[in-house]
């Protein structure tokens, strides 16, 4: 199919008057923009074919984030190597990483997902896209704590 396309647009820009090696060029050009988006799609379908973690049983600590952003996370009181994160939609499994700073930090190597989480606030990164997702993250203790400081 892909190489139908390609032939199609050979053809096509031929016809408009292009140059032979100019229809050629776009030609491949197309086929590599389809071989592209297919290749985000299968990415895409991966990280959503990962099995989500079943939360029966973990607390759940809801937080609010700016811009209208919520999370949940549900952890063990017996076990802080692991967290799970309802995020979009999704659960993900999440897996301590040790720091230096004393910041609580979990990740998900297959959908990318960082929680960072400090004292005041925790925020959610994409590490495969290199941008936050979630920023200014309290829950109920940390909001009224933040209400508290500003009295």
């Amino acid at each position: 199919m892909k190489k139908l396309s390609a032939f199609i647009l050979l053809i096509a820009g031929i016809a408009c008057g292009a140059s032979p090696v100019m229809a050629e060029s776009a030609a491949g050009h197309a086929g590599k923009k389809a071989t592209a988006k297919k290749a985000a799609h299968k990415h895409e379908a991966q990280a959503t074919d990962e099995k989500e973690p079943d939360v029966s049983g973990l607390r759940p600590t809801a937080f609010n984030c700016e811009l209208g952003n919520k999370i949940t996370i549900y952890s063990k009181a017996s076990d802080d190597q692991q967290i799970a994160l309802h995020w979009n939609k999704h659960t993900h499994l999440m897996t301590r990483v040790s720091t230096t700073t004393g910041a609580q930090r979990f990740e998900n190597a297959q959908s990318g997902l960082v929680w960072i989480g400090i004292p005041a606030k925790g925020m959610l990164l994409d590490s495969k896209h290199g941008h936050q997702l979630a920023n200014e993250c309290k829950n109920a203790e940390q909001e009224a704590q933040h209400v508290a400081e500003k009295s």
